[in-house]
């Protein structure tokens, strides 16, 4: 049986059009059929099983790593001298978050409480919670400044009150009592007394209220009908506007809770967030592009505006009364105690600052606010780390957070995040690279076939004319 090569080839052209056809289409249809499966996958939905439960209990690891200023020349400084620091730690506390009390609503938000506990890591601290350490009393301090108001015979009587309990502007205790709470005749005194005066009524401590707490009933949109608001904050607590600021720019609630955002960030997205520990949104702003672990990320940090004053920045105005830049006043949200927040060691601060302490020295590596996610097209941008600082008094170090991926969840992320899609990308190209190689090939084959067959007959009767002859 003959086989025609001229059909054959014919064949392989149609083969290769058809390939690179499918390629074409996958090359359009594949980055939509990703982005469908996005949306799908980041909505919050008990029917998405993994994506609702990574939600819901956050599998990543999140730390806390706390940082505490201990006072060296406590009696020099009574003196008039400038304070001296030493920066002790960091005291690692692994963070567990839950959320709980999940209400889903029919204009297609979710509403929960978060809870949170932590559990000391000896193994990643550098010390442990009995060391001791010397702080300003900020119990002390904060009276002193909330009892500015009050009639002489009670300032009289809380200062008397101070000297009974043997209460003083410096304090030394052991880290786990400074952190989770200690016994004060003090506490006790005033809250008996002067009841509603101080947040706490049992030990105080500088995270007694934090452990086995929440942050508030949250009420996020769930992107059922808008993937572009899926995380977003809807109300905190029942309020779609805060009342601790002076203008209606710094009493808004914008962006998400801090841990995700929705899909489909760019380089000019920024990633705007409400904190109730700052008691104000905040907003970070792109400034490279990085890796983690194969993942490519982009990272997001906090602009220098953030903490600046009103005269420096103006939209700031409304956090006023203000101080030197670096420092936020949340004496409104703070039971109008002196309790302000900055950069650890006033990074990003106004340089007068830093004449005011001996030992500090701010850098961005250390000290800067930092978000880390991973951009579009393939996932929804999810925290890799974060560091969210607090400063309650000019004295006390602040302990930045920091959550990363790891393990089976990281293999999980690298494989749908990296793998999968470089696959797709590489097939769509191969399959139009083959289609395209198969066409010309047959092609060749073809006209080769098509210019050879001619020659051959001319042949062949050349040789019958010379047969004929012969015979005769």
């Amino acid at each position: 049986m003959t086989i025609d090569k001229s059909k054959v080839a014919v064949g392989f052209v149609v083969a290769g059009v058809l390939t690179v056809f499918f390629g074409t289409v996958l090359a359009f249809v594949g980055p939509l059929i990703i982005d469908d499966q996005i949306v799908k996958n980041t909505m919050i939905d008990p029917k998405n099983e993994m994506s609702y439960t990574m939600w819901k209990d956050i599998p990543v690891p999140f730390y806390m790593s706390v940082y505490f200023f201990n006072v060296l020349n406590p009696k020099e400084i009574l003196k008039g001298e400038k304070p001296m620091v030493e920066q002790k730690g960091p005291y690692v506390y692994r963070k567990r978050c839950q959320k709980d009390n999940i209400t889903f609503h029919p204009n297609n938000t979710v509403s929960y409480r978060e809870y949170r506990k932590y559990f000391f890591e000896p193994t990643m601290s550098k010390g442990n919670e009995s060391d001791v350490v010397t702080i300003p009393n900020m119990l002390v301090l904060g009276a002193a400044v909330m009892m500015e108001n009050l009639p002489f015979a009670l300032r009289l009587m809380i200062s008397a009150s101070f000297k009974t309990f043997n209460e003083g502007p410096f304090l030394t205790k052991t880290v786990g009592e400074l952190m989770w709470g200690y016994d004060s005749g003090l506490v006790d005194f005033l809250n008996t007394y002067l009841p509603g005066m101080l947040p706490s009524s049992g030990k105080f401590g500088l995270f007694a209220e934090f452990n086995n707490s929440n942050t508030g009933l949250f009420t996020i949109f769930t992107g059922k009908d808008d993937i572009r608001n899926v995380h977003k904050v809807d109300s905190w607590n029942g309020l779609t506007e805060l009342n601790y600021w002076r203008t209606p720019q710094c009493n808004m609630i914008n962006g998400t809770a801090g841990q995700m955002w929705p899909p489909f960030m760019t380089k000019e997205s920024t990633l705007p967030f409400y904190s109730p520990d700052a008691c104000r949104s905040m907003e970070l702003v792109y400034q490279r592009p990085g890796e983690m672990h194969g993942i490519p990320l982009y990272r997001y940090v906090a602009p220098k505006t953030l903490f600046a004053n009103g005269t420096d920045y103006t939209p700031n105005e409304g956090f006023c009364p203000c101080r030197q830049s670096g420092l936020l006043n949340v004496s409104s949200c703070r039971h109008n105690s002196p309790v302000f927040i900055s950069h650890p060691h006033f990074f990003n601060a106004d340089p007068v600052l830093l004449d005011y302490v001996h030992g500090l020295h701010p850098n961005e590596e250390e000290h800067g606010l930092f978000i880390d996610i991973h951009p579009p097209p393939f996932v929804h941008a999810k925290v890799l780390e974060t560091q969210e600082y607090k400063m309650k008094t000019v004295l006390t170090c602040p302990p930045p957070q920091s959550g990363y991926i790891d393990g089976p969840i990281l293999n999980t992320f690298h494989t749908n995040l990296v793998i999968l899609p470089a696959v797709m990308e590489y097939m769509q190209y191969g399959f139009i690279a083959l289609g395209l190689m198969t066409i010309i090939i047959a092609s060749l084959v073809h006209y080769k076939v098509k210019v050879k067959l001619p020659h051959i007959k001319q042949h062949l009767t050349s040789l019958f004319l010379l047969a004929s002859i012969s015979n005769c």
